[in-house]
């Protein structure tokens, strides 16, 4: 039962762009033979306009924003087994009621409803964003959604906040991630869903909180089609690491295809130009707990709230 509803959520509640488009790939797709899938360069909606992600950011270029403060998290220390499905582009761990969050000079709460990856097989090529023009192993992306999820909002620029964490390859297991790659070999083949064995939670999936000061800001799209520019990128500086067994583990058992002929791997949009955009930084070292406790409180108890009446 818990398989089916989370089906109807991953095919009603998430973004359209997330799940429309059937017939659009990754360039990796679309250069196989007999292949008649589009490429990124065919990929249609929002995705030929000019405020695009990807994109390639420049330390040096990014203007110091002092509004762009520490974030509140919410429910991200939950210990829960978490539903992960193969969608045939990306493998995505479906939060549900996972959590909130504020703060970060966002406009609103934001609730957290999926986290997704790409990777290549490479230590360099994985990553979407590059950060002075250096691509990593792979990319996380935890996505947000501004509203409850009986009260979305439908037309806004700013609907969805997406966190996305470069991910480099270590010499330690990373227990966090442990759950979710043990997950994979039991949805290799598209549109495929499993439950973790195990038990986790956000929180030991991203770095601790008082490395997350620092990080970089701009206003783009979601990377995938529709490509809807609708989006509040923040790119955190401090990277996750895990071992390289855990990292190949993502090109190993997981396929684009039913035939499990072609490995999932190298699921990146290639980089937007950033046109007329700034990219934002923060500047502001230091502990979210020095944050004054009103300050925490009150999106605390609204996002309590909020999840209360979904």
């Amino acid at each position: 039962m818990q398989l089916v509803l989370a089906l109807l959520v991953l095919a009603l509640s998430f973004p359209v762009s997330y799940t429309a488009g059937a017939h659009w790939c990754y360039q990796i797709q679309a250069e196989e033979p007999n292949s008649h899938c589009q490429g990124p360069a065919q990929w249609t909606g929002d995705c030929q306009k000019t405020n695009q992600s990807p994109i390639n950011i420049i330390t040096a270029e990014a203007k110091v924003n002092p509004n762009l403060k520490h974030f509140t998290f919410f429910g991200y220390n939950e210990k829960k087994k978490w539903v992960v499905v193969n969608n045939g582009h990306s493998v995505q761990m479906m939060l549900g009621d996972g959590g909130c969050i504020s703060g970060g000079d966002l406009p609103t709460q934001y609730r957290a409803v999926q986290l997704h990856l790409h990777w290549s097989q490479e230590l360099d090529r994985g990553s979407e964003h590059t950060i002075d023009s250096k691509h990593f192993a792979m990319e996380m992306h935890i996505v947000h959604e501004k509203g409850t999820s009986n009260n979305k909002v439908q037309d806004s620029k700013d609907k969805i906040a997406v966190l996305a964490f470069m991910i480099e390859v270590g010499d330690e297991v990373n227990q966090g991630f442990q759950p979710l790659v043990e997950a994979l070999s039991h949805i290799s083949k598209p549109n495929t869903s499993t439950t973790t064995v195990r038990e986790s939670c956000l929180e030991n999936m991203i770095p601790k909180q008082e490395k997350l000061a620092r990080y970089f800001r701009y206003f783009g799209s979601l990377t995938t089609p529709n490509c809807d520019e609708t989006v509040i990128w923040t790119v955190f500086q401090e990277t996750i690491k895990i071992h390289k067994d855990q990292f190949l583990k993502f090109s190993k058992m997981l396929y684009y295809d039913e035939d499990q002929k072609l490995n999932m791997k190298d699921n990146v949009r290639p980089l937007q130009q950033l046109g007329n955009r700034q990219v934002f930084r923060s500047h502001a070292p230091g502990l979210l707990l020095s944050l004054p406790w009103p300050t925490l409180l009150v999106p605390t108890l609204t996002c309590l709230v909020a999840s209360f009446l979904q």
